[in-house]
């Protein structure tokens, strides 16, 4: 998936404009964006400030940390129950 050139302030800034009366055409257009695109970040980030904006991705991080080990562990799992099986 490719990363978006704008960071996550830049459109919470976008966003922001939005809610204080600016029409979605006049933003998207000074950004150089879609509609669709400014509807998708509005539907993920609105609502948001900057603290709550560094909270998710120092979740989003945390929970794809949690997810290797877990697959680290199903592995090391699977693979003693083979060595396990092959010696009886």
């Amino acid at each position: 998936m490719r990363k978006s050139q704008f960071t996550e302030s830049q459109i919470v800034a976008f966003i922001r404009r939005h809610e204080q009366g600016e029409p979605v055409v006049d933003v998207c257009r000074d950004a150089g964006i879609s509609q669709g695109t400014f509807y998708q970040w509005k539907a993920k980030y609105s609502g948001m400030d900057s603290s709550q904006l560094k909270k998710l991705k120092d979740l989003e991080a945390e929970v794809l940390r949690y997810q290797r080990l877990v697959g680290q562990q199903a592995l090391q799992i699977t693979v003693l129950k083979d060595v396990i099986e092959k010696k009886l």
